[in-house]
């Protein structure tokens, strides 16, 4: 929000010597965000004047239309003559004032600004606008200077278009609404530098009258609990908005647009409280406020038509009857965030009814993102507004309007109200002193909730049994009874109160203690095999990526997951941040394919990715979780049944290799990255986590959305906890991904507990080294084999090593052979030839009563 230094002055007593320095760090200290901290007065040097437009010439045979002025600058430029400057902008027309920076002046940016030919005419100076004077953000035409505007050509501008002021910009945090406005910053501000504050917003206004202003009927008074209204009759249409208006809405970066509208948006700033005003002769009947029909339209203020859902709020015109809602009439306002144009405020415009109510921050919030349309009066909206303020605002509104428009202000006032009374919060006076390390005496405690607003009552209480989080220790104390103000609706527990003590009371008191580490017993088991299995694939080359948890609903039909595929159903974010990736995802597969295609997007085409993260399974039959308060702590029961409602979040990891394993170099070939790779990456991970080589098992599978025919399962103990392979070709084709590409999945949380396990014993004798090459059927797996090989050799074998696999017509159709490396060693003795060999013939006579192996 940006707004003037000499605007909160109008409210808060504000000392005269005040410096900038010291205004910005009693903010900072209130714990509001100052961007910046702006003295225009030395945002634009040199000679910036009030210009009189004499003559336009329009220029042709250009792209775009360019103008050719002779502007009156007065003594400005020295020599009396009028000023010649070309100018792109269309909004101003002769005899208008406008703003002129002359040769030799500096705007903001250090745009330095001097004579120079173009488009054929020498120009000598700009006609500003807004944002070229650092104003605002409006780019669209240059600044027209009020018709009422006492300045003569050649006088000073800066202090006409507010360029005398100092602004501050701040970022207001979404629990503190009350700040978007100068009544919550200025009486923010006479707390923290103790001076006293004028609230606009407890100024007398009349209620509501027996005849209401307009007919309106609300028919959710939960989406709006108040609604007013009232009618200005015979405004002058062609009644400019004061230059003193204007300039405050231009430093706060808000167009001018007609006096009606301008009003609403200064109320607005001024107040806090959004409005609307209704062009009185374009409604035709009685207003609706209900939710919207599903599939309604609605164009709103910036042209664009609206599809509405049923939780929007609109406001319609009954007398447009709706062929969808019937005597609900047409919408012709989205409720809380912006008008439409059958009813918006026109040149012609004599009839103003201007609209104050009370919105659902939750409803407005939700249609803001819904429609992206984040507006000045939604972001006030989803924040909370005051629900006291609509009739001071209406009466604020009206007098600017008939003091400055003309017109009659209607004796009728309509005020719906069904604001329900706030909640008082019990606080235990010593809460914020245990929970600060801060002593705030009782007195103190009560000082500061009056100062904001709150109305306190002093009392002694005394609880029995566990005071729980923020209970009463037990025995008698101090409790104080406390309702928040209408305008701090983020007031609700007793931390919050806790929070506005410390705040006030000065952030600097809080001592910075560090607390005293407990001693621990190091990493846990599951977090020790984490880093273990990460550091495993790190060192093989996988370079880990940490992706977002969110996917979309059409992820399980890209992987080709089947109906009844466990994987499919998926829990959907109540409130996602991308409507894209509304679910939590049931694999790491998606969020990494995601990442290998934007990296191979980037040019990088070997890849080998690795990420270790929790997959999200919903819980069959699960219903709403428990509501749980922060007075106290949960019971156990209470847990349990949140914790049923929780989906089940098991750890995996998974990989992804395409593109090049090893590159082509002046070595030799490369080699593309396989399946047997993803199988040995499944394989690394399960020696990281300490599973022994013989407790695990490798052998075919068929599971989405891996190849068919190249895809193997990882089982541990007979039980399967992974997959490991090429993708299919149509998952990949859907991706966008190059074809072959491998990826591994694996549950570590399905894997058991490391067991201890003994170190092994060294022999000091020499191995004996025997190859065999078998030939066998070429459906039979080679783990297969190889484990044959491994019972039939007995405990001389120390490792077997599969080397080649060949294939030819002359071993026949069908067959292939399978060539390993065996290794034998006896831990007492040297091993004799024939030792070895009948071990040898032992392992192969295993291998061709299983699988009719022969030896090649």
């Amino acid at each position: 929000m940006r707004v003037s230094v000499s605007w909160l002055r109008e409210y808060v007593d504000l000392p005269t010597d005040l410096s900038t320095g010291d205004l910005e760090q009693a903010l900072v200290d209130l714990g509001i965000e100052v961007d910046a901290v702006t003295d225009l007065r030395e945002s634009v040097t040199g000679s910036l004047v009030v210009g009189e437009v004499v003559e336009i010439e329009e220029l042709t045979g250009f792209k775009k239309p360019i103008r050719f002025c002779r502007v009156d600058v007065g003594a400005a430029n020295g020599t009396g003559e009028p000023q010649e400057i070309v100018c792109g902008a269309r909004n101003f027309a002769p005899g208008d004032r406008v703003v002129v920076i002359l040769p030799g002046g500096v705007l903001p940016g250090d745009f330095a600004i001097g004579a120079r030919k173009t488009y054929g005419r020498n120009s000598h100076g700009m006609i500003c606008s807004a944002k070229e004077l650092g104003l605002g953000d409006d780019h669209d035409g240059i600044i027209v200077l009020p018709a009422d505007t006492a300045a003569k050509p050649g006088d000073d501008a800066r202090p006409v278009v507010g360029l005398d002021e100092v602004v501050l910009e701040l970022e207001v945090t979404p629990d503190r609404g009350y700040a978007l406005s100068v009544r919550g910053l200025a009486r923010e501000l006479s707390l923290a530098l103790g001076v006293p504050f004028h609230d606009p917003g407890l100024a007398a206004a009349p209620g509501a009258t027996a005849e209401p202003a307009y007919p309106v009927v609300v028919r959710d008074t939960v989406g709006c609990d108040r609604f007013a209204a009232r009618l200005v009759r015979g405004v002058d249409p062609t009644a400019p908005t004061p230059g003193w208006m204007q300039r405050r809405l231009t430093v706060a970066g808000i167009r001018s647009i007609s006096l009606p509208v301008d009003i609403t948006n200064y109320v607005m700033l001024e107040l806090g409280q959004p409005m609307h005003a209704f062009d009185v002769d374009r409604i035709t009947g009685p207003l609706v406020v209900r939710r919207a029909e599903p599939g309604e339209k609605l164009t709103t203020l910036d042209g664009v038509s609206r599809v509405l859902t049923a939780e929007d709020m609109v406001i319609c015109d009954a007398g447009l009857p709706s062929p969808v809602a019937g005597d609900g009439g047409t919408p012709i306002s989205l409720a809380a965030v912006m008008g439409g144009e059958t009813s918006e405020v026109i040149a012609s415009t004599t009839d103003v009814l201007f609209e104050a109510a009370h919105w659902d921050p939750a409803m407005v919030g939700r249609t803001a993102r819904r429609h992206k349309l984040f507006s000045e009066a939604a972001k006030r909206w989803e924040r909370g507004v005051d629900p006291a303020l609509p009739l001071v605002a209406i009466d604020r509104a009206v007098r600017l309007l008939t003091e400055h428009g003309g017109g009659t202000a209607g004796a009728e006032l309509l005020d719906l109200d069904h604001v329900a009374a706030r909640t008082p919060v019990v606080l235990p006076a010593d809460l914020p002193s245990r929970r600060v390390g801060v002593d705030y005496p009782t007195e103190r405690v009560v000082t500061i909730l009056e100062q904001i607003g709150c109305a306190v009552t002093r009392g002694t209480d005394r609880l029995a049994e566990d005071p729980g989080d923020a209970g009463v220790p037990a025995g008698g104390a101090d409790v104080l009874t406390v309702l928040p103000p209408t305008w701090r609706p983020d007031l609700t527990d007793p931390a919050d109160l806790v929070e506005e003590v410390v705040r006030l009371d000065g952030y600097d008191r809080v001592p910075s203690v560090l607390p005293t580490a407990p001693p621990g017993r190091g990493l846990t088991w599951p977090q020790r095999r984490r880093r273990s299995v990460a550091r495993s694939l790190a060192e093989q080359g996988y370079v880990e990526v940490l992706s977002q948890p969110f996917v979309g609903p059409q992820l399980a039909d890209q992987l080709g997951l089947g109906a009844d595929d466990p994987r499919r159903p998926a829990v959907r974010l109540a409130n996602p941040l991308s409507e894209q990736e509304p679910q939590l995802r049931t694999t790491l597969l998606g969020p990494l394919l995601d990442a290998v295609r934007r990296n191979l997007g980037r040019g990088q085409r070997d890849l080998a990715l690795y990420e270790i993260g929790l997959v999200f399974h919903p819980r069959t039959g699960a219903g709403a979780p428990p509501a749980m308060g922060v007075d106290r702590r949960p019971t156990d029961e209470e847990f349990a049944a949140a914790d049923a409602v929780v989906p089940a979040q098991p750890q995996h990891v998974a990989v992804v290799l395409t593109g090049d394993v090893e590159p082509v170099g002046w070595w030799g070939a490369g080699r593309p990255a396989g399946w047997a790779d993803a199988v040995e990456a499944g394989r690394i991970v399960l020696a990281a986590a300490e599973i022994p080589a013989d407790r695990i098992e490798v052998r075919a599978a068929e599971h989405a959305p891996w190849h068919p025919g190249r895809c193997a399962e990882l089982l541990v103990d007979g039980t399967v906890v992974g997959y490991a392979g090429e993708l299919h070709p149509a998952v990949l084709a859907g991706l966008e991904l190059p074809r072959r590409t491998c990826a591994m999945e694996l549950d570590l949380d399905a894997l058991p507990t490391a067991a201890a396990v003994a170190a092994p014993t060294v022999s000091g004798f020499p191995p004996a080294l025997i190859d065999v090459a078998v030939v066998l059927d070429d459906q039979v797996p080679a783990a297969k084999v190889e484990q044959a090989l491994i019972e039939g050799a007995g405990e001389l074998l120390e490792s077997v090593r599969l080397f080649d696999v060949y294939a030819s017509e002359q071993l026949g159709a069908g067959r292939r052979s399978l060539a390993y490396k065996l290794t034998f060693r006896a831990p007492d003795r040297t091993l004799t030839v024939e030792e070895a060999v009948a071990a040898r013939d032992a392992a192969v006579a295993r291998a061709a009563t299983l699988y009719g192996a022969t030896l090649r």
